[in-house]
């Protein structure tokens, strides 16, 4: 999946031809051809430089793949579109997503003692809004507590904030990532 992301890039943004489909691609087609989530991660020098996907699985993983290495290039908010001359410098990480599972709880505590540290991506949603995390911000916020006030403040609702009708999702990922 890395190839593919990988590909894509430097087809779009690169100015390369299109690439022809690999071996290994073609002794995966079913996988591919099944429909997938993933979320697809760029870094420059270790730091986040764009990171776009997909919660549910609604269309082919090899599309998914495709449309979100050039959306984590071309369309994170939080970045200028990725330039051809940086193509050479960052690192392309593919994290699949298992199907999100919904977690009953009535108060953040809850929740807190229900996501697994290290593990577990988590969804937040409340009020038309939603953010996520996925499983690798365990490292940069090892702490659950911190973890889901950084979530909050992703989703634009306040650190401290909590209501009964928070949704609370959790799920795991496969991740590939170039050397």
């Amino acid at each position: 999946m890395v190839e593919l992301a990988r590909g894509a890039l430097e087809e779009a943004i690169g100015g390369r031809a299109p690439r022809r489909t690999t071996a290994r691609e073609q002794g995966l087609a079913a996988r591919l051809d099944a429909d997938g989530a993933v979320f697809v991660t760029l870094t420059r020098d270790g730091r986040l430089r764009g990171c776009i996907g997909s919660l549910e699985a609604t269309r082919p993983l090899r599309e998914d793949v495709v449309a979100n290495a050039l959306a984590a290039a071309r369309h994170d908010p939080r970045f200028a579109p990725l330039a051809a001359d940086e193509l050479s410098c960052v690192t392309v990480e593919v994290s699949l997503l298992s199907a999100p599972e919904p977690l009953a709880v009535s108060s953040e505590a809850e929740a807190l003692a229900r996501v697994r540290p290290g593990i577990d991506g988590v969804v937040l949603e409340h009020g038309g809004r939603r953010a996520t995390f996925l499983p690798q911000v365990w490292t940069q916020l090892p702490q659950p507590r911190e973890f889901f006030a950084q979530l909050k403040r992703k989703a634009g609702l306040a650190e401290g904030f909590w209501a009964p009708e928070m949704k609370v999702s959790r799920y795991t990922v496969r991740k590939w990532s170039e050397a």
